[in-house]
């Protein structure tokens, strides 16, 4: 796992630059609609789609039904992130098929907390969000602060600037950033992943964990977060919180392959060989052709003798 690959996406201003290639041109379609925590439709707001296997994506926009649609993309892992002002962007992912119907997908948005948005700000807010999908971060951070100076209860935009600061992998200025949001805020789940982030990527494992041990497991809904926070624990030996992270990454996102995989060898390392056999089952259901999923036929079939071994143990 590269360190740069757990960037999270969490603020109105993280998203990745699309490469707006026609690679992800393909048979599949998905369908889905965005709404408020009321359940109101949202409308105006950015779904921006990202085809892993192609390297490349483009961006919808929902109707006043909150409506949105991507067709004729290819098959394969999808991320897609909602954006809209005012509002915590979301992110998913997701496994489209090419042939057959992919399941509509509904996702409910949530008000940034201590951000009263008149036109004025949001103005101001799609002005430095702009600039910071062009990469002109230092610029974005001029504009962020500008907000600060004119909104003083926006204490929120706080995450933003330490957002820029990340992406110039100024961690340090980040997280200095990201605790002004904690002094208002200490429960504030964007801001604890990012400065979970922020440490991991200066490569201080042990804070980081610290800083990801303060969030509540099931406030954590992005498959992305869960499986590298889920690895790190792997990695340190610590299997039962590992094991944990692997399972509602699955419930988030149940055909990611990285997390049934990682799911299968955590359930091993701990001696699970059943769950372990049934997890490696459901990974060939997905993928029964790559270089991986031979390893998983092979550990399949060493688990199964391990598994009466056990049982003959119990036996006696």
């Amino acid at each position: 796992m590269r360190r740069k690959g757990i960037i999270y996406i969490l603020v109105s201003v993280l998203f990745f630059s699309f490469l707006f290639s026609q690679a992800y041109r393909g048979r599949g379609r998905l369908i889905g609609h965005v709404y408020d925590q009321e359940g109101k439709p949202l409308e105006g707001v950015q779904v921006k789609l990202y085809s892993l296997r192609a390297d490349s994506g483009f961006t919808v926009t929902t109707d006043k039904t909150g409506l949105w649609k991507a067709l004729w993309i290819r098959g394969g892992t999808w991320y897609i992130d909602f954006y809209k002002v005012g509002y915590e962007p979301k992110k998913i992912t997701v496994e489209v098929k090419e042939i057959g119907k992919n399941p509509e997908i509904d996702v409910k948005l949530k008000k940034i907390e201590g951000l009263f948005i008149t036109p004025e700000l949001e103005k101001a807010l799609e002005k430095g969000n702009k600039l910071f999908n062009e990469k002109k971060y230092k610029e974005a951070i001029e504009v962020y602060q500008k907000i600060l100076k004119d909104f003083p209860d926006a204490y929120i935009i706080n995450l933003n600037i330490g957002n820029c600061y990340f992406q110039m992998q100024d961690y340090d200025k980040a997280i200095e950033y990201y605790k002004k949001v904690l002094k208002k805020n200490p429960d504030h789940v964007p801001t604890l992943i990012a400065m979970g982030n922020a440490y991991l990527n200066k490569n201080d494992t042990e804070e980081a964990m610290k800083w990801y041990g303060k969030i509540d497991l099931e406030k954590i809904d992005d498959p992305t977060v869960l499986y590298n926070v889920g690895t790190i624990y792997y990695n340190n030996g610590k299997y039962d919180l590992a094991l944990k992270y692997y399972q509602k990454c699955i419930e988030v996102n149940p055909k990611s392959l990285d997390a049934l995989y990682q799911l299968g060898l955590t359930y091993m390392a701990l001696s699970k060989f059943k769950e372990a056999i049934d997890t490696f089952n459901k990974y060939l259901s997905i993928d029964k052709d790559s270089e991986r999923a031979k390893i998983v036929r092979e550990s399949i079939k060493y688990l199964e003798d391990a598994l009466k071994e056990q049982k003959g143990i119990q036996k006696k």
